[in-house]
């Protein structure tokens, strides 16, 4: 028997094939997507379907094939001896940080070069300056500011209306780029939205507005709050772990954790109590080089 003819059938018989009426099968095939690596694109794009399609059988929704990392600039083979251990570099780095890192750094389905270097300036400058510290500074001033409960919002500015809107629609463009495995795109969308709250905390400094006017910084922490819980169930696909701690210092209940409560109509309960905030994405300190 032909091998891949043998070999790709595994994916139906997997799931129960040829029963196709009960079962895992009606469940699970036709598969919204199949992903491949690039060498054997041909067998799965050509052959499978028209193999499927022979049958009477449906044909994968959508095949897609990812690209190889080189590391260093150099390929990676057991002749250089350059493979890249990946618990290894979990140990090193954190599960939730290497996740981002391959997902983030170049498009998915394309080549891509992995750095020491590369890695350590996204987990600095990205998760730990932009996402931790905005998470970190709104959770710290409002557990100081606001008694440790959720903030009671006043009137909203056009500021407020703006951040919130954004957060509010982000979901939209995170959903459309997912569907065709465009991570590096969801990923840049979400961090326009938290480099835009960064830019509103500047912006509103609720540190002066404790002294000066705490009305206005109950409002400008909610909308923070707010903003920040959309980015935490947005990045849960790319950083289960980091945001499950960042919706834990919200309050965010298990099961209110999901995409469909995006959006005003489950926003967060002024007067919840929120735990002490502790810092998610810790600034990487590399013990070889004593740094």
């Amino acid at each position: 028997m032909y091998v891949w003819l043998d070999a790709l059938t595994n994916y139906i018989t997997g799931v129960g094939f040829p029963e196709t009426e009960t079962g895992e099968y009606p469940k699970f095939w036709p598969a919204d997507l199949h992903m491949v690596g690039k060498d054997i694109l041909r067998f799965h794009a050509v052959y499978w379907p028209a193999f499927l399609m022979a049958a009477g059988l449906e044909p994968p929704k959508r095949v897609f094939a990812h690209g190889w990392w080189t590391n260093e600039g150099e390929k990676i083979s057991k002749s250089l001896g350059n493979v890249i251990d990946p618990i290894e570099l979990v140990e090193k780095y954190g599960l939730d940080q290497v996740r981002y890192f391959l997902l983030r750094e170049v498009p998915f389905g394309k080549d891509g070069d992995f750095a020491h270097q590369a890695m350590i300036n996204r987990m600095t400058s990205e998760l730990a300056n932009d996402y931790g510290n905005l998470a970190q500074r709104v959770l710290s001033m409002t557990t100081k500011n606001c008694d440790g409960v959720v903030p009671t919002p006043g009137t909203l500015t056009d500021a407020d209306e703006g951040l919130l809107s954004s957060a509010h629609g982000l979901v939209v463009e995170v959903r459309d780029a997912i569907d065709i495995q465009a991570f590096n795109v969801a990923l840049e969308a979400i961090w326009t939205v938290i480099r835009t709250a960064n830019g509103y905390v500047d912006a509103q400094a609720p540190w002066k507005l404790a002294k000066e006017d705490t009305a206005r910084m109950q409002t400008v922490l909610y909308v923070l709050a707010e903003t920040i819980r959309h980015l935490a169930l947005l990045t849960q696909p790319f950083m289960p772990e980091s945001s499950g701690k960042i919706l834990d210092q919200l309050s965010v209940a298990e099961d209110a954790r999901t995409f469909e409560f995006i959006g005003p109509d489950h926003a967060m309960d002024p007067g919840t109590a929120l735990p002490k905030p502790e810092g998610v994405f810790p600034r990487f300190q590399d013990s070889e080089k004593g740094a």
